[in-house]
């Protein structure tokens, strides 16, 4: 709990949105019920702002993001509609894991950072540190800050990134006692820090809060430090759009230009009970009009744009129209999700690049209504959530008819469904958590011969692993995997730079789940009539792998050779897809196919003579120790435990050490099940999916 929604609150008060008695108790932008209650925000929220330097006006548009790592798919998707964060750390806590995830995720859509130390005055009182001491605490913090924007940013924007005491994109402070300063601002109005630790260890916070209000110092830092939208979007836009930056729409992105044609992307969609679905994005050029038609790019559809507002935490303020560079509400676009892009009715553009969280589902839930005649609104509402948050995925079961959910954690679920659903009345029976595991091989495969039906058409091919460098980078996002032909130049540049050859690069022909298709055959007639069958067929297994039905990540499958038919009409669909899918399953099952497991990475504090009831509980989960160390009285453990031995670990944990431990997740990778665990696994897997039970043999 670093404090942002807190700060959040303490800057609307200064910009005399909510009274200032309340800052920091009314936590405006947790308006749901269940934040309320959990203490956390789940829904990342939206608001707008004037603030006022030297006499002149700016506009903030503001948006307030969850902390906890399961709903760290929406402080991805706020990335793509902000141009600059504030990073707010503990003082005390200093760097957490998700500190390093969400540094991440904003410099991965170079969006541009600034610093605020928060919860100083516990260093003066709890801790009572001599201002030297809190100097070196913050040098660390800043240090730590400025090694995360080295490792993760693009080697052109480090350096011009990196925050900086001296010139005040560094900031300290108290959320909860309304005060904060920074070095120009100590030097401009004569205060030191042995003024700040005298009024703080006094207890005279609110008089050092007159002297150094919180809400003037952090938004000088936002409006000197972070860019304005015109002049980020002339380096964002080519990072986050594919198009032609050429042509005209291209042009109006980088001028930000109100006049010119209309592109914009929808980064949250909400229900409101009272105007529908209202859906949130960023307009990057043109301007959105009330009335006005709309195109959904990706869902090739018009709609009527039926109302235009911009943000005030839960309110929203109607206007007749917004322009680029702004933070926007719109109702009337009733089939967007989020990740949508959004453009003038008379033509498509070129959509924005899709919105990728760091981290994929690894947990599923099953949900079946307990009365049948909810069922309709069970289908509504899970339609509703995978479109307001792409990082929870829902499939049915086809076989079993249930209703399967994938998350980032037992919370996001349990938060963005169960909860919701019991509020809206509809009771559900749900299963204990389900791990998803991927399908992979260790071996190569010899060519194998998939034959169409009608026997006119045959496909050879073979299977591999990936190379390891090409896959750690995919799974970096270091390769775009959206649409490969259309990309293929950068794809083929950024595969060499990962260590594949060249001439391999350039046959690769899709990516599906961290898996390549790659086409090695030499002048086949009306193979390029037939590609997008093959595709469809290499994708339908790459989601459902032979031997339990998971989805495969980590293959390369290439297509050696293929005799067709030259009627197309008896190459069809119904002919090549179960030729190709035969084929690569029997590939896969001669390239000694295995089974990878989610394994999180996680760091664990708890007081330093509680250690090792934490450690037993780690050891006692299949669990790995990577580095202990204590500071100041407090232990900090690293290790990683698979996803599967992961559920009720929270509450064990929480009583093995009387509440005092915590753990967060530093990263989720793939490894290898261990030999003795595969074939129970897979059988209890197929058993689940009513797959037949005649295990493959492998």
């Amino acid at each position: 709990m670093h404090g942002k929604t807190t700060l959040t609150d303490n800057l609307l008060a200064g910009a005399g949105m909510i009274s200032e008695e309340l800052a920091g108790q009314q936590l405006f932008t947790d308006f749901d019920k269940q934040e309320q209650e959990r203490g956390i925000t789940i829904f990342a929220a939206n608001v707008s702002m004037v603030h006022e330097v030297a006499g002149k006006e700016y506009l903030i548009n503001l948006i307030d993001t969850p902390g906890h790592v399961d709903f760290g798919g929406d402080v991805t998707r706020a990335m793509r509609a902000v141009d600059g964060a504030v990073i707010v750390v503990d003082a005390v806590e200093a760097i957490m894991p998700q500190t390093e995830t969400v540094v991440r995720q904003a410099l991965h859509e170079r969006v541009k950072p600034v610093l605020f130390i928060n919860k100083v005055d516990r260093l003066i009182k709890e801790l009572q540190l001599t201002p030297e001491q809190m100097q070196q605490r913050f040098i660390n913090i800043i240090a730590h800050v400025n090694r995360l924007i080295q490792k993760y940013s693009e080697k052109d924007y480090a350096e011009k990134f990196f925050v900086n005491v001296e010139n005040g994109s560094v900031a300290f402070g108290s959320a909860y006692r309304k005060w904060a300063i920074s070095v120009p601002y100590m030097k401009t109005h004569k205060i030191t820090f042995k003024d700040i630790i005298d009024f703080s260890s006094q207890g005279k916070d609110d008089e050092l809060a007159k002297k150094a209000p919180l809400h003037r110092i952090v938004l000088n830092m936002v409006t000197e430090h972070l860019p304005n939208p015109s002049v980020a979007q002339k380096y964002r836009i080519p990072k986050i759009w594919h198009g032609d930056v050429e042509s005209d729409v291209g042009k109006d992105m980088l001028a930000m230009n109100p006049e010119g044609s209309l592109a914009m992307i929808i980064t949250k969609v909400v229900p409101d009970p009272h105007a529908g679905i209202v859906s949130a994005g960023r307009i990057f050029s043109g301007t959105l009009k009330r009335g006005m038609e709309v195109r959904l790019v990706a869902q090739h559809m018009t709609r009527r744009v039926q109302q235009v507002s911009i943000y005030k935490g839960p309110q929203r303020v109607q206007m007749e129209e917004v322009t680029a560079g702004n933070v926007v509400g719109v109702v009337g676009l009733t089939d967007a999700f989020s990740g949508e892009t959004i453009c003038d009715a008379d033509r498509e553009i070129e959509p924005f690049e899709a919105i990728k969280h760091i981290f994929e589902p690894v947990v599923t839930k099953s949900i079946d209504v307990a009365d049948p005649a909810d069922l309709p609104k069970l289908i509504g509402f899970l339609k509703q959530i995978s479109r307001e948050d792409p990082t929870l995925v829902v499939k049915i079961n086809e076989e079993t008819g249930e209703y399967l959910v994938s998350g980032l954690g037992e919370l996001h679920i349990d938060a963005k469904v169960e909860r919701p659903l019991k509020d809206k009345g509809i009771e559900v029976k749900t299963s204990t958590p389900i791990v998803i595991y991927r399908e992979t091989v260790r071996g190569m495969s010899p060519e194998v011969e998939g034959k169409s039906s009608n026997k006119h058409n045959r496909f050879y091919l073979t299977v591999e692993p990936l190379e390891q460098e090409v896959y750690q980078k995919l799974a970096a996002g270091e390769i775009t995997e959206v649409n490969v032909q259309k990309n293929i130049k950068t794809i083929v540049q950024q595969l060499v730079a990962a260590g594949m050859s060249r001439d391999e690069a350039k046959k690769l022909q899709d990516i599906h789940n961290k898996n390549f298709l790659i086409d090695a055959t030499k002048g086949i007639q009306y193979l390029n009539e037939t590609m997008e069958l093959v595709m469809e067929g290499f994708r339908n297994v790459m989601d459902s792998g032979p031997l339990a039905g998971e989805p495969c990540s980590g293959l390369k499958i290439k297509l050696t050779d293929a005799k067709l038919h030259e009627d197309a009409i008896h190459r069809g669909p119904a002919q090549v897809l179960p030729a190709i899918s035969d084929a690569v399953k029997e590939a896969i099952f001669r390239a000694k196919p295995t089974m990878l497991e989610p394994i999180q990475t996680i760091r664990i504090d708890v007081p330093e003579e509680l250690m090792g009831n934490a450690m037993n509980q780690v050891q006692n989960r299949r669990g790995q120790i990577i580095d202990t160390h204590i500071e100041q009285g407090v232990a900090v453990v690293q290790c990683t435990l698979p996803v599967g031995e992961m559920f009720g670990f929270e509450a064990q944990l929480k009583s093995a050490t009387g509440g005092k431990g915590f753990y967060s997740l530093i990263d989720v990778t793939f490894e290898k099940l261990p030999e003795e665990l595969k074939t129970p696994i897979i059988s209890k897997i197929r058993e689940r999916k009513g797959m037949s039970k005649e295990m493959p043999s492998i």
